[in-house]
Formats: structure tokens, sequence, C-alpha cells
């Protein structure tokens, strides 16, 4: 909706280390077919290097990469004195990050993330500067309904205000009002951030003690707290080819849901072979310690029975 409804006036940066950063590139440049794009793009583990964006440009990223376990440490990059938009996928990071709000004019998430809601349902903040481009700019190419922000020349705000496009299911509604109320109930955004880094932070102590298990994240500083990336770094696997690299991860992943322990723990599907942890507010931090313990028995159940090291 955004990237629809905003971009066209000024020249374009976007940013991609991971599948759904490139998803973003795809809209760019090969839906909209914006010729003034600029694309910066890192392999997964790495972000780009944020000094070389210009931010007087309209800039697009993710702030955490949820297939690769990279996100953004800070704001610093972005100027206060810009001169175009910040439109930022912040679907895993919000509520489990800190985000410089002031530095973002368009910022999208997920109830189903961090606050553990129900799925499809996004939420969209906008800035003044960004409400000042959809009440100045009309975009050359014609818009769907459900991307229609603007109404007699200003912008809609009941669609801000809990007017429905299409009335979602409102028991969904009431779920995420709950997440709410338990957020508030337990210390508010302090203490969800708090829960998310010391999910980080017991796999990082694990991992420290790992012969075989490592980031996919390559800085410390880049590490997500909630889409925690790992891949097999014991050398016996890495010298595998890269097509029985991916079935050691991925019979270890079925290993663990055989047993009950772990479901949907492998690496996303377009990621580098490896397992990956949510690590959200709504999970417990012994969880993420218990199933470390599994992790480092699959593992050993399955080098001593499977791989011809």
């Amino acid at each position: 909706m955004a990237l629809w409804s905003l971009l066209g006036p000024r020249g374009i940066d976007v940013l991609a280390w991971e599948s759904f950063g490139k998803e973003w590139v795809t809209d760019v440049t090969k839906q909209l077919r914006l010729a003034d794009t600029r694309v910066f793009e890192s392999p997964y583990g790495e972000l780009p290097d944020l000094a070389t964006v210009n931010t007087d440009r309209d800039v697009i990223f993710t702030w955490n990469g949820t297939t690769s376990g990279v996100r953004v440490p800070n704001g610093d990059w972005i100027s206060d004195k810009r001169e175009g938009l910040t439109i930022c996928d912040a679907t895993s990071a919000a509520f489990a990050m800190t985000l410089p709000w002031r530095k973002l004019d368009v910022v999208t998430w997920s109830w189903q993330k961090v606050l553990g809601g129900e799925g499809a349902h996004g939420m969209l903040v906008l800035s003044p500067r960004a409400v000042e481009r959809l009440e100045s700019y009309k975009p050359t190419w014609p818009l769907p309904k459900v991307f229609r922000m603007i109404k007699n020349g200003k912008l809609n705000e009941g669609i801000f205000e809990g007017e429905t496009i299409n009335t979602p299911s409102l028991l969904a509604v009431e779920d995420a009002i709950d997440g709410l109320r338990w957020a508030k109930s337990i210390g508010g955004l302090p203490e969800l951030i708090r829960r998310s880094e010391a999910n980080l932070r017991a796999v990082v102590d694990w991992q420290s003690k790992s012969a075989w298990c490592g980031f996919l994240a390559r800085r410390q500083d880049t590490r997500s707290n909630t889409s925690i990336c790992l891949q097999i770094t014991d050398p016996g696997v890495m010298a595998l080819d890269a097509e029985r690299q991916a079935k050691v991860a991925k019979d270890i992943a079925g290993l663990l849901e055989k047993e009950g322990v772990a479901f949907d723990i492998g690496s996303y599907r377009d990621a580098p072979p490896g397992l990956r942890i949510w690590g959200g507010a709504t999970v417990e931090t012994d969880d993420i310690q218990a199933v470390l313990r599994w992790f480092d028995y699959a593992f050993a159940a399955y080098s001593s029975l499977s791989i011809p090291f």
C-alpha cells in the first residue's frame, strides 16, 4: 500500500539482505518500474553499507530480516534533516526492538509476530511527512481500492480510526487487544524488549560453547533477538556439498519435530540451510534453553548415525 501510494516524486534507495527485502526490490523495479532506483543488496548474514544510503531520497528497508536473523543496529544513519521518506518494514521488530520513530516515516508490522496475534493482519503508521506526501502527490498508475488512503484530496482518517475496507474477524481484533493488555500488565514495551533480548542472550551463551553451530548474522550488533537464525558450522558438515548440508539441517529439524520438541524450526526456504528459533516476547527463556539442549542431542544423534564424516 505505502509503496504504491507514495513512491515516484524522488529517487529511491532500496535495501535488501534477505528474502522479504528482495520482494520490495521486485515491487519497485519490476512492478512499479521506477527508473531512479538504487539497490543496495547484501548476502544473507550481512547488512549493506548503511553509510552509503542517501536519505534525501526515499529509502525502503526492513528493520529486522526475519529470514536472515540480521537487524539494523540503530537509526544513526538516518538524517534528522532528510528530504526523502523512510519506509520501514518492521514486521518482526515492532514491540521487541527499540525503533527510532522520529526517523521513520512509514512503518508496518504484523499482529502475528512479537505479540503472538492472528496472522495476515498488518498495521501501518504514517508520519506527518508521509501524510503530506499522500495529500500532495498523485501516482501515475491506478491504485486498487485497498491501497487508496486519500479521499477528496485529504488523508482518509477513517481508515486509521476503525473503519474497514474489508471487515476482518473481530475475534482477531479482540485477540490483538488481549495481547496489548498482556504486554501492559507485564511492564509494557521495556519488558517486551527485555524478554526478547533475554532469549537472544540464552542462544548467545549456548552458541559460545557450541562446537557445531554458529549465527548466520556475521556481526554481533546485527543479530536479531526475534528471528534467531543459526547455521551448522561443524567442519565435517561444512565439507559436504550444498545439497547434503541442506539435508543435515532438514533432518535435524525433522528429528526435533518427530520428538514433539520444536516445529517449523528449519531455516526459511530461500535462506542458507540451518535452524531458526523464534525469540519474541511471548516465548519464555526457559523454553529457549530447553530446546537448545535438544539441539545438541539432535546433532549428536544424527552425526553418530547418519553422516559419514
